[in-house]
């Protein structure tokens, strides 16, 4: 199993590194005034739908049912069950495409009421349309995706997004080359959204179809369907927790000028350990857990609820205090550039380090969620997901007014801390937690070292940075490096003397895979 998060995380990395690219471009190209605002508010409404289909969301459903399928009636029926759900799938997002179109200006006016009179909210309408095509791709892309999680064939899924980031940093580059105004910038970035998909999709159907694992594509809505779009839809609503929460805020937010953006880029860093974490396990616990459970293996289950939250701890934590008491000179290397001002950099700064705060809420649902919907159980996961929107909301609202967009950025970490203590409540009192005598001993270790790795960090940071404040940004880059480094060499060193891991079992665990575990 660590072999396989191993993959998919290195694959989520380079995904997200490609991102901050992107995101910084975009920022260099766009700024942070209305044209930007409008982009990344349509943005963030696809993206949502992105991530509420893919990086492991439609894992919760399909893999459990996609099994039961095969183990009762064999390869050629779980090919056909494939077919259907893609099918279907494309279908109803062909549908909602146009649905969504037609009503764009209700949809980004409920959304960011803030736009409403203002240059914004066409800009955001005109863009959300321009990407809306995406959503005819997304459908098969994700079935796809899933179906070959379900196969040990994690490699082509995680590296396969790379092209989504790929198209548009050579779409920005080329407009920044050209010296393009933002406005023609903002519609050609919006119509490379769905050409991206596109590409996503033609990668995919490669491996599918030689595999004849959804064949014959059929639209079908017969019980079987209906069922397993009933537990899907819930379960990918639930699994979008921390876009949701980054879009409460945005409706929030909007009614200020330029929060949208400052939220959106502190958000992206939030999402580089959620995703290399979070995704991952979300992708490989389900199937992990649907296969122990359906074969009756504990000490499996067991061991994978374990190891999932010991990687969840092991890694948010440390990702926790370095966003916190670095957010300043990261904001500033990544995108304080040509339109991305130092005021800008100072905002998004603020909203980085209050939204770190909710960093280890977001990874434990990730590591909690896995354990409902391996059990054919997303409602609760659902409910838990809603009414952290809820406190987002009133939250964000109430500090909002008094903090700005700090306030915002609390009221959305404190929305993913009331899902995850809701996924705590449940699980203690349906299943109960099922973790072994190892985890119960590093845990508490795991926090300690990520304690006092962050005191440290704090204590060279406050030192360091200000001798070279004044100095050229290559300075200052190199030793934001060397502070990121040597944070991740204490908290290493921290981890193996409190005998948490050894680096021979870690690289024990890294091979430890079957024969073509990696294939592609």
């Amino acid at each position: 199993m660590i072999r396989h998060i191993f993959t998919v995380s290195t694959g989520t990395l380079a995904s997200r590194l490609l991102g901050f690219a992107r995101d910084a471009l975009a920022a260099a190209l766009l700024g942070t005034g209305p044209v930007a605002d409008a982009f990344l508010m349509a943005f963030q409404i696809v993206n949502v739908i992105r991530r509420m289909l893919g990086e492991g969301a439609l894992n919760a459903a399909l893999v459990p049912a996609w099994m039961r399928v095969r183990d009762s009636g064999g390869a050629l029926a779980a090919s056909a069950f494939a077919g259907a759900v893609i099918g279907t799938a494309s279908a109803a997002l062909i549908v909602l495409a146009v649905i969504v179109g037609v009503a764009m200006p209700l949809l980004i006016a409920l959304l960011a009421p803030g736009f409403v009179g203002s240059e914004s909210l066409q800009l955001a309408v005109t863009d959300a349309r321009l990407m809306l095509p995406y959503l005819a791709f997304a459908g098969p892309v994700t079935v796809m995706m899933g179906l070959l999680n379900a196969q040990h064939r994690f490699a082509i899924t995680a590296f396969s997004p790379l092209l989504f980031n790929i198209a548009l940093i050579g779409a920005i580059s080329v407009l920044l080359l050209l010296h393009q105004d933002s406005y023609f910038a903002g519609l050609v970035m919006a119509a490379t959204v769905g050409a991206a998909g596109l590409l996503q999709l033609l990668v995919l159907a490669i491996p599918s179809r030689r595999g004849n694992l959804a064949r014959p594509l059929r639209i079908s809505f017969n019980a079987e369907m209906r069922a397993f779009f009933r537990k899907a839809i819930p379960g990918m609503i639930a699994n979008s927790g921390p876009q949701l929460l980054i879009v409460a805020g945005a409706i929030v937010a909007s009614v200020a000028p330029a929060a949208v953006s400052w939220l959106y880029f502190a958000n992206r860093l939030i999402e580089l350990p959620l995703g290399m974490v979070g995704v991952a396990m979300g992708i490989v616990l389900v199937p992990e857990m649907t296969r122990a459970l359906h074969d009756g293996d504990t000490p499996a289950l067991v061991h994978a609820e374990s190891r999932g939250l010991e990687l969840a701890a092991g890694l948010a934590l440390p990702a926790t205090f370095g966003l916190i008491i670095l957010s300043q000179p990261i904001v500033r290397m990544l995108f304080e550039h040509g339109a991305f001002s130092a005021a800008d950099t100072h905002a998004t700064a603020l909203a980085l380090g209050c939204l770190a705060l909710g960093l280890p809420a977001h990874v434990l649902i990730k590591a909690l969620s896995p354990a409902f919907f391996a059990r054919g159980n997303t409602m609760t996961p659902l409910w838990a997901t809603l009414k952290g929107i809820v406190v987002a909301i009133v939250v964000a609202v109430v500090f909002g007014r008094i903090f700005g967009v700090g306030g915002i950025a609390v009221g959305i970490a404190a929305g993913a801390w009331s899902n995850a203590f809701s996924l705590i409540r449940n699980i203690a009192a349906t299943f109960g937690f099922s973790i072994d005598a190892t985890a119960r001993r590093r845990l508490p270790r795991i926090v300690l070292a990520a304690l006092l790795m962050g005191g440290a960090l704090w204590l060279k940071a406050t030192f360091v940075l200000p001798l070279v404040a004044n100095a050229p940004g290559v300075v200052q880059a190199a030793v934001l490096g060397i502070l990121i480094a040597s944070g991740l060499a204490i908290y290493g060193l921290l981890l193996t003397f409190f005998g948490v891991i050894g680096w021979g079992e870690a690289l024990s665990a890294l091979r430890q895979s079957r024969a073509g575990d990696l294939r592609t």
